[in-house]
């Protein structure tokens, strides 16, 4: 392995290691004096030890900090009596109960790593998850510890008139200087990694929210004064999660206010500090000028989020990093849960399985793949990722499903009830759920420890004699580092077998004397498994992992005209539109190899016509509709084949939207007609639905790239009253030589350059481009005046959406994609890890191609290996791609 340079031989940190903390602290008093050049830091801990047995060092966490002196129990320290280093303050002898007093002086302003107290437009505010507040003051930074907060905020009025911490409002004032101060409260305890502050001149929006126990919380939304406008849908979303959440899980809201402050510059998407949640502003501001349907579902769905955090997170803990899915999986269930309540059940499982399988598999099969619970981290912001999330949130759908839901909300209230106000274990998380149900879930608990993807290989016997159907089932999952050997898991296995008119048959198995209709779940557990249904009358249609009720690959050989059927009459619509995407996957994989083999291309008339049929059917869900009409994404074809071609996977795909467009022209262009709106803008489900089947109708006409097709897309783009479909109308002219593409975007930046949200879009639409000059314009656009290398939207809507989003380009065979994301990553390092190791993770799969872009790859990973003094974060990263 090549010998990486790095600025310390960062340290593993290791599950098994894992200990209670000598000390802990149970009270935090901290006074801000926020400067324009520096801020100190003033904090007063009372600190006791864990064991009066032993009395070890006091080891306080602490970067990037400059001590000004330190007091304990009132008595001044001397140097000899502590010891420092970059990362570390330590105190060799302290009593067992003692106040501590430190003082430090920060830089906020000159703060690029967004993570502690830094500055954003001006404002200050605060990023604490996973180890930012040891670059605040020095502390016991672990989400284990957890102490009651006093903050006071002191700042120049004017320039900050609005001081904000969490809890609630204690105290307010003037002091001289033009000064002002507020004092705030936290009543509950609280890991450091929920601390916040803000200060600044923002605009406050004011509503209130009656709980279910008649008490009234104040909402408080704050923007910059310009965005007053955007914060409407936010404030909504707000109370429909308060509401949501008090009737589906029973949880009140603990404080008398919650507030909400929008940010520019933001390294994740939102935080949920104990009441001051303090977001990335692209999921607070919208209107529907600026905003499209997705931006409004992706900011209902991050504010239900964040909200449901308050007992998911706040309220109830995680012990350590390495539980980290403990709140973000359970709490990603819940928003899911939340947003499907909202619209389309079917048509939000379906983007959150698609976003599953595209990425989270990827994931899965690559060297950063881990359980869901690591056992090993070098640096925690690495494991942030699709697996703790995502993957975390299908192991509590399948919890939900084995229990049902009386069971799963009798399991939740009991997690919450058994500890509240304190910091726990997955285990814990599954022990209350197997104590309210008296059940065994121990062979379950294997989700959280082994990494990978299961893969299910199904066989099925009809026997008309004694109408019996046998499902077989052979549960597997491939090697992963440092797993090369799984043990079975604890499968729920939804299904359903239809007869031959499309009806649920009723579902009994041996030993059962009543039979179940409609969807049924199997528990697997053993690697091999039979299931044996008896009374059915004929051959039925297997509809299985219904609502994909586990993540898992399924390996079933249906006949096309079997999943035809499926696709037209399933009672599962989630299964109705995976049918659809079976089909896709099977003739698109088939072309590719045509395509490579240098054969032509033909597309199959039946998939043709099944897709006219679609798109003439009476389905009221017209969301719904336009997720069967679109073919899989590059990406998650690539997971098909041993050795990706990404050149050939692009073509294929094009040419089969281009002969859809072409054989269905007509009725692409009388569906696109006949969904124009008829009245004022509205955004609700129906009215979204429309939208989007009339734009993907729109996107394949643009496949045709005739002139009366570009003069009516380039109509839309100049006279849409919302920017859903001005978008849609741009991504695809984005695409063209015609000169409508030049004309599109000038207009489109001349009109919302003072729009910082807006022209991300603009970003990324270029960069996601499929012709041939793309990087090269990308690379003209990080000289752009709007492009700004130190704000994480910027980066990721235009290096990240390149890199990340355009294969076809980014794996471009000459490796200059791959040394333009190299040049980059190196460039963000310095100034921000956390966004740097996520651009560099889209070298992961870099062995799954052919030999040339492996090498070309390669010598980038090795090239930002051999640089001095990289992050931890990347380091991590690089060091296991190279591994």
């Amino acid at each position: 392995m090549l010998e990486i340079e790095s600025p310390a031989s960062p340290q593993t940190i290791d599950l098994k290691d894992y200990k209670i903390p000598d000390y802990y602290i149970e009270t935090v008093d901290l006074h801000f004096e926020l400067g324009e050049k520096q801020t100190t830091v003033r904090s007063r801990l009372a600190i006791s030890r864990y064991s009066e047995a032993k009395a070890p060092p006091l080891v306080l966490n602490g970067e990037a900090l400059e001590l000004l002196s330190i007091q304990l129990d009132g008595q001044v320290l001397d140097k000899k009596d502590y010891q420092q280093n970059p990362e570390s303050l330590t105190l060799f002898q302290v009593p067992e109960r003692f106040t501590l007093e430190i003082e430090t002086r920060i830089y906020p302003q000159d703060n690029t790593t967004l993570s502690g107290l830094y500055t954003s437009g001006g404002n200050f505010c605060t990023q604490c998850e996973a180890e930012g507040f040891r670059r605040i003051t020095y502390f016991l930074d672990r989400p284990d510890v957890m102490a009651r907060y006093t903050t006071t905020i002191v700042a120049d009025k004017k320039k900050y008139p609005v001081l904000l911490s969490n809890g609630n409002l204690v105290a307010q004032g003037e002091e001289d200087n033009g000064h002002h101060f507020a004092k705030w409260q936290d009543p509950f305890p609280k890991p450091s990694y929920l601390f916040a502050l803000v200060a600044g001149d923002l605009a406050r929006i004011e509503d209130e929210f009656v709980t279910r126990s008649g008490r009234k919380v104040a909402l408080h939304m704050y923007v910059q004064s310009h965005n007053r406008d955007k914060r409407e849908h936010a404030m909504a979303s707000l109370k429909r999660a308060m509401a949501w959440d008090e009737q589906v899980y029973g949880r009140e809201y603990d404080l008398d206010i919650y507030m909400i402050v929008a940010v520019d510059d933001f390294n994740m998407g939102a935080m949920e500090n104990k009441g001051l949640n303090i977001f990335n502003s692209k999921y607070v501001l919208a209107k529907p000028e600026t905003a499209t349907d997705t931006d409004y579902e992706n900011i209902e769905g991050v504010i239900a989020h964040e909200y449901f955090h308050n007992w998911s997170g706040n309220r109830v803990t995680c012990r350590d990093w390495f539980q980290l899915s403990l709140k973000e999986g359970f709490t990603v269930f819940r928003d899911q849960q939340f947003s499907a309540d909202q619209g389309s059940p079917a048509v939000k499982r379906i983007q959150d399985v698609n976003h599953l399988r595209t990425y989270q598999f990827r994931e899965d099969a690559g060297p950063m793949a881990h359980p869901v619970r690591p056992e090993s981290y070098v640096e925690v912001n690495n494991f942030y990722t699709m697996t703790v999330y995502e993957k975390g949130a299908e192991i509590v759908r399948m919890l939900y499903h084995l229990l049902g839901p009386e069971g799963f909300r009798q399991g939740t209230d009991l997690y919450f009830d058994r500890h509240d106000g304190q910091a726990v274990t997955t285990d814990d998380f599954v022990k209350a759920l197997e104590d309210a149900n008296a059940l065994d879930l121990s062979q379950f608990r294997r989700w959280y420890s082994q990494a990978g993807t299961p893969e299910l290989r199904i066989s099925r016997a009809y026997d008309a004699e004694k109408s019996t159907y046998t499902l077989k089932i052979k549960q597997t999952c491939p090697p992963t580092p440092g797993q090369p050997h799984k043990a079975p898991l604890h499968i729920p296995l939804a299904i359903g077998l239809l007869d031959s008119q499309g009806e649920d048959l009723p579902l009994r198995l041996a030993g059962e004397t009543t039979a179940v209709t409609g969807t049924r779940v199997l528990e697997l557990r053993q690697e091999e498994e039979a299931f044996v249904f008896h009374d059915i009358p004929c051959e039925p249609a297997p509809s299985l992992l219904r609502s994909f009720s586990a993540p898992v690959k399924l390996y079933l050989d249906l006949r096309d005209e079997e999943r035809y059927f499926l696709l037209a009459h399933d009672k599962d619509r989630f299964n109705r539109w995976e049918a659809g995407q079976q089909l896709a996957v099977k003739i698109i994989l088939g072309l590719v190899k045509d395509y490579q083999q240098g054969k032509p291309l033909v597309l199959d008339s039946a998939f043709i016509e099944t897709v006219g049929r679609i798109l003439e059917s009476d389905e009221p869900d017209q969301a719904f509709v336009a997720h069967i009409l679109a073919l899989p994404s590059e990406h998650y074809l690539a997971e098909f084949m041993a050795v990706i071609d990404p050149d050939a996977i692009h073509e294929t795909r094009c040419f089969i939207r281009r002969s859809l467009a072409k054989a269905l022209q007509e009725l692409f262009a009388a569906t696109y007609q006949a969904l124009t709106k008829t009245g004022a803008y509205r955004r609700d489900p129906k009215e979204m639905g429309r939208r989007k089947l009339r734009n993907t109708c729109l996107g394949y006409l643009m496949e045709l790239d005739e002139p009366d097709i570009r003069s009516q897309c380039l109509q839309q783009f100049n006279h849409a009253d919302n920017m859903t479909d001005v978008i849609a109308a741009l991504s695809r002219l984005v695409d063209i030589e015609g000169p409508e593409r030049k004309i599109a975007l000038q207009t489109f930046y001349d009109k919302w350059q003072e729009d910082s949200l807006v022209i991300d879009k603009w970003f990324t639409l270029q960069a996601l481009s499929r012709r041939q000059d793309t990087l090269a314009r990308v690379q003209e656009l990080t000289h752009h005046p709007a492009f700004k290398l130190t704000n994480p939207n910027k980066v990721r809507a235009l290096i990240g959406a390149f890199s990340q989003g355009n294969p076809a380009r980014f794996h471009d065979p000459s490796g200059k994609g791959y040394g333009f994301l190299g040049d980059y990553v190196l460039k963000l390092d310095p100034l921000n890890p956390q966004v740097a190791a996520r651009l560099v993770s889209a070298f992961n799969p870099w062995q799954r191609y052919d030999q040339n872009r492996q090498e070309l790859m390669k010598a980038q990973l090795e090239r930002i290996a051999k640089t001095p003094q990289i992050s931890k974060d990347v380091y991590e990263i690089v060091s296991k791609n190279l591994a």
